[in-house]
């Protein structure tokens, strides 16, 4: 049976990918402070601490590895005005995207056997961005940087991509026509979308260094002031 450790697994996208994966045969872990779903085994972890992910790793015990998902993040991408934004605030979320997948990435490294796969998940505010948001876009920026470094420093052995999320809805999400029109693909996103790109990226023996762009069109159309 193949392994996979998810993190961030009790949130919207990882609570999906932790479900997907365990009804595809996975046997899976979430690493995350909260519990997550019944389909994986709940480790309590702050990703963005070494202490704590080292602790993660000795709890689970596992001896091998074949996927990592670095799915962990504060999610809100609203700090506020950058002349108000504190350099714990600033830490705290880059530190809960990108050092976290560092530590997670440098701990599974010695697990991950031939044909093993990486998971990194960045989103398309590494390429665009609203205002108040300079934190949560360096960190996914940095994501997508961090991918290709680890790429080259892993392959052949280990393969390494990134999914680049848009606009993701929980199911029960009151959303409007517009809401959807506004995507060439004629919807918003959903979690599972992007537990099936997850287990594309594991699967996808000749991509390695990419990072997949998963948001229905989104960052491909104009848009002009009317």
């Amino acid at each position: 049976m193949k392994r996979a450790i998810v993190t961030g697994g009790a949130g919207l996208i990882g609570t999906a990918i932790c479900r997907m994966l365990g009804e595809s045969g996975w046997q899976v872990a979430s690493f995350d402070l909260a519990e997550g779903p019944d389909s994986a085994r709940h480790i309590r972890c702050d990703v963005a601490d070494e202490d704590s992910v080292r602790d993660a790793f000795a709890e689970l015990g596992w001896d091998r590895l074949h996927l990592l998902v670095n799915n962990a993040g504060i999610s809100a991408p609203d700090t506020g005005p950058l002349t108000e934004l504190s350099l714990a605030d600033w830490r705290r979320v880059t530190d809960s995207h990108l050092t976290g997948a560092f530590l997670m990435t440098r701990a599974a490294a010695p697990l991950l056997g031939e044909g093993g796969a990486i998971v990194n998940m960045a989103s398309t505010r590494a390429f665009m961005s609203e205002p108040r948001s300079e934190a949560y876009a360096a960190a996914k920026g940095g994501i997508v940087a961090l991918t290709h470094a680890l790429a080259i420093s892993l392959g052949p052995r280990v393969r390494v991509n990134a999914i680049a999320p848009g606009w993701i809805a929980a199911e029960d999400e009151r959303l409007s026509r517009e809401d959807h029109a506004q995507h060439p693909a004629g919807r918003v996103g959903r979690p599972a979308d992007v537990a099936e790109a997850v287990l594309y990226l594991a699967r996808a023996g000749f991509v390695t260094g990419q990072v997949l762009i998963l948001d229905g069109g989104m960052t491909r159309r104009m848009i002009y002031a009317e």
